[in-house]
C-alpha cells in the first residue's frame, strides 16, 4: 500500500521540490532540478494513486476532481512542510504532483537576491512583477518580499492565491490570505472587492486574464502596492504578455496604465551550483525609469528595454546574463552550466573574456610592484572597505579567449 505522506517526508528530508505520483511508474522526486525514482517503491497501480488522492485531498477538492477531472489544493504535514498539490487524470488514472512549500520563509538576503529587490518591496505604490517558468522560485521570492514588508512596516496585506502556499504570521503588518475555492470564487471576483478591504499591499498569485490584470493596474493607480507573477522569461516578454491580455483596441490604453504603474520586474531562473547539491536564483531585474516608461508606451521601441537594463547598473538593473556572469566569477556556477543557460551564449562569452582580461590586468599591475609589500594601497588611502576585483576562474578565462 502506497503511503503518500511517507513519500512526502522523504522528499523534504532530501531537500526535493516535487513529488510525482503516476501509474504505472514508481514515485518520482525532483531534487535540485533532477528527477529520480524513490528507492524501494514498486510501480504504482491505479488503486495506489486513487487512494493517495483520497488520503490528502479535502472533500471540496475530491468533488471538484470527480466533476472536472483535476483539482488544486494544499496539504500539510505538521512539523514537516506544506505542499501545493495538483491532481489530474491521465489515460483514465489519477496522477498527482506535490510541490513542497516550507513553513519557514527565507529572507531576501538568505535567497541571495540583490539589494534592489528589497528596495522594490519598500515601494509605497505601483505594481511589481516576479516572472519565470514553472518551478523558478517565483512564490519563494514573493514570500520573501511580503515577509520584508511584514517585518518592517505596519501595513494591511491581502493575498489572493490558488492555493495558499507560504503561511504568513502577523508581525508589524496584518496579513489576510484568501484562497480561490474555499474563500473566493475567482481571482477576478476577489479583485473586484479587495479595494473595499482597506489594503495597503495586494498579492495576486497569478495574472490569468484581462479582468485580473485590469483591476490590478487600477489598484496600483489608486495608491496600492500590487505584487504578482507572470509566466515569462524576461522583462520585455513580461510587458508584451501583460499588453496581450487586452484586445487590440485597448492595448494603447493598457500601455499607458502599465507605464505609469509598473515599478519593476524580476525575471528569475534557478541554476544548479558548482557543488550540484543546490540551485541558486539568477534574476534579471528591471527598474522602471523615465526611459523605460517611454519604451513601454511605444510598441515599436519596447524591444529596446533589454539594452536599457544592460546599461542600468546605477539603478540596480541587470540582465540575466550579467547576473549569471557574477555567479560564475564568484565560483558558484560552473562555466559549462552558464554557457548552456545564458540567454545569448556568444555575448556571454565576450563578457567573460572582457572580465577575465580586466582581472589579469590588475594582477599584472600588482605583480609589477604596483602595490605595497604589505598589500596596502600605495597612496595611503584606506581601502579596507572596498571589495577587490574578483579573479576570473582559469576555465572561464580560457573559454572567453577561444
Amino acid at each position: 500500500m502506497f503511503e503518500i505522506d511517507a513519500a512526502l517526508r522523504t522528499l523534504v528530508e532530501r531537500e526535493g521540490s516535487d513529488l510525482h505520483v503516476k501509474v504505472p511508474s514508481p514515485p518520482m522526486m525532483r531534487v535540485h532540478g533532477e528527477l529520480a525514482p524513490l528507492e524501494g517503491h514498486p510501480d504504482l497501480t491505479p488503486e495506489d494513486t486513487e487512494g493517495a488522492l483520497r488520503d490528502i485531498a479535502p472533500p471540496t477538492a475530491i468533488a471538484e476532481f470527480e466533476e472536472v477531472g483535476e483539482a488544486d489544493f494544499a496539504h500539510a504535514i505538521s512539523g514537516v512542510s506544506r505542499f501545493r498539490v495538483n491532481a489530474f487524470r491521465q489515460r483514465g488514472s489519477v496522477s498527482i504532483v506535490c510541490r513542497a512549500i516550507p513553513y519557514d520563509i527565507r529572507s531576501i538576503w538568505q535567497l541571495g537576491l540583490p539589494d534592489v529587490v528589497r528596495s522594490l518591496a519598500e515601494e509605497q505604490r505601483g505594481i511589481i512583477l516576479v516572472t519565470g517558468t514553472t518551478g523558478s522560485g517565483k512564490s519563494t521570492t514573493l514570500a520573501a518580499m511580503i515577509d520584508h514588508i511584514n517585518s518592517t512596516r505596519a501595513r494591511h496585506v491581502v493575498t489572493l492565491e490558488d492555493p495558499i502556499e507560504y503561511l504568513h504570521r502577523d508581525k508589524l503588518s496584518i496579513i489576510n490570505q484568501r484562497e480561490v475555492g474555499p474563500d473566493t470564487h475567482s481571482f477576478g471576483r476577489a479583485m473586484r472587492r479587495v479595494l473595499r478591504q482597506d489594503p495597503d499591499v495586494i498579492l495576486i498569485g497569478e495574472m490569468r486574464d484581462e479582468e485580473t490584470v485590469r483591476t490590478a493596474l487600477s489598484a496600483a493607480e489608486t495608491g496600492h502596492l500590487v505584487l504578482s507573477t507572470v509566466h515569462t522569461l524576461d522583462a520585455t516578454e513580461t510587458i508584451n504578455r501583460i499588453i496581450d491580455f487586452f484586445p487590440p483596441h485597448l492595448q494603447q490604453q493598457a500601455r499607458v496604465m502599465l507605464s505609469t504603474t509598473l515599478r519593476g520586474a524580476i525575471a528569475q531562473r534557478l541554476i544548479p551550483t558548482v557543488t550540484g547539491d543546490s540551485r541558486v536564483a539568477v534574476p534579471e531585474i528591471l527598474v522602471v525609469t523615465g526611459r523605460v516608461q517611454d519604451l513601454i508606451l511605444n510598441p515599436e521601441e519596447t524591444g529596446k528595454i533589454t539594452e536599457v537594463i544592460a546599461e542600468g547598473e546605477y539603478y540596480g538593473m541587470q540582465t540575466f546574463d550579467q547576473a549569471l556572469l557574477k555567479f560564475v566569477m564568484e565560483g558558484r556556477i560552473a562555466l559549462e552550466v552558464a554557457m548552456e543557460t545564458a540567454s545569448n551564449p556568444h555575448d556571454f562569452k565576450l563578457m567573460l573574456a572582457a572580465r577575465g582580461e580586466r582581472a589579469s590586468g590588475i594582477e599584472q599591475v600588482m605583480g609589477n610592484g604596483g602595490g605595497a609589500e604589505d598589500g596596502s594601497d600605495p597612496s595611503g588611502a584606506d581601502r579596507s572597505s572596498t571589495p577587490s576585483e574578483p579573479t576570473v576562474p582559469r576555465a572561464a578565462s580560457e573559454a572567453g579567449r577561444g
